[in-house]
């Protein structure tokens, strides 16, 4: 990736949480990550693989006292956020990087009109005057396709539809136009319609504002069609990185191979359609009794006994492709 595109690069980051015994375990484990201007990553994996808890630790909102930063480093526009006292990363969030989380109403203040609470954002980050906040605040609700904006602006959140929930969070979270925008399943409860209408707002405005995005979903339907690279994770780690196409047409771990034969395959050239789906056997294991060697060991159909005594690590296998599996080159992509 060159390096003046690139917006957001993190290393060897690492979150642990407390257990009931009082004992600090992964939760992210050594994950790297980069994302450029204009691009979208998307994260995918199984619920309790690590990613909003990678993003959370990314936007340092992890919750104390029983979440800490372990290790790592988190860099925006080369500036070292996890060398941020807290008021320093408060002006960041929001401003340079900003998160849609999952469910807009858990977002949104029930008590205050949603123009009221797009101006209030726009007001703690930027210096300007109620009026240009407000002005601006007009302009963002036409910018996300809110219809009526002027009526809307003066409503309450339950007011609104869940699809124009999410956009006023998504108005929110541009107010101020963030180098990086978080999507956490940003459209998990939206009807199929809406959920693509709010992606391709989210795709449109990214290459207006030249944002990088990481998107977070288990929908690999919606990483086919929206995203340019995507990076798995499974029980706290990275597993995978590749190119989307180069993904979905030669998944190299097994685990990205399991995921893809358990849905119906997106439209991409060189992916049959036809094809059986298969479960993946077992659950992602608890993080807090992980074994020595590779986690996704005893549900992998191409497992051995030493992929259970050390953790795989992650190698390249291509340009921009990363695989931590020690069978991936044995195993071969037309297995």
């Amino acid at each position: 990736m060159n390096e003046p595109n690139m917006l957001l690069s993190v290393r060897g980051l690492r979150t642990e949480f407390r257990s009931a015994a009082a004992d600090w375990f992964s939760v992210v484990n050594d994950v790297d990550l980069e994302v450029a201007a204009g691009e979208t990553l998307a994260v995918v994996g199984e619920s309790g693989c690590g990613k909003s808890m990678l993003a959370r630790s990314i936007m340092r909102l992890l919750p104390h006292p029983v979440a800490r930063r372990a290790g790592g480093q988190v860099k925006l526009a080369g500036r070292d956020l996890m060398a941020l006292s807290e008021k320093e990363m408060r002006r960041v969030r929001g401003r340079d990087v900003s998160m849609i989380f999952q469910e807009p109403m858990t977002s949104l203040n029930p008590l205050m009109t949603v123009g009221k609470q797009v101006i209030e954002s726009i007001l703690e980050h930027d210096k300007c005057s109620a009026s240009e906040a407000s002005k601006r605040a007009h302009d963002l609700f036409e910018l996300v396709g809110i219809p009526e904006p002027a009526a809307r602006f003066n409503q309450y959140p339950h007011h609104l539809s869940g699809g124009m929930r999410q956009r006023i969070v998504i108005a929110i979270a541009l107010a101020c136009r963030p180098k990086i925008l978080i999507a956490d399943e940003p459209t998990t409860a939206l009807d199929v319609t809406i959920q693509a209408q709010v992606l391709a707002l989210i795709d449109r405005l990214k290459k207006e504002l030249g944002m990088g995005v990481i998107l977070i979903t288990h929908d690999l339907g919606v990483v086919a069609e929206w995203a340019q690279r995507v990076m798995v994770m499974y029980a706290g780690r990275k597993v995978e990185e590749a190119h989307c196409e180069e993904f979905f047409t030669m998944p190299g771990h097994p685990y990205s191979r399991a995921l893809l034969a358990s849905v119906p395959c997106p439209d991409l050239e060189g992916v049959d359609d036809d094809h059986s789906l298969a479960e993946i056997p077992g659950t992602v294991p608890p993080l807090d009794r992980l074994g020595p060697g590779c986690s996704f060991a005893e549900r992998c159909q191409f497992a051995e006994n030493d992929c259970k005594k050390a953790v795989p690590l992650l190698t390249s296998t291509g340009p921009m492709r990363w695989v931590a599996c020690r069978r991936a080159h044995e195993i071969g992509v037309n297995t």
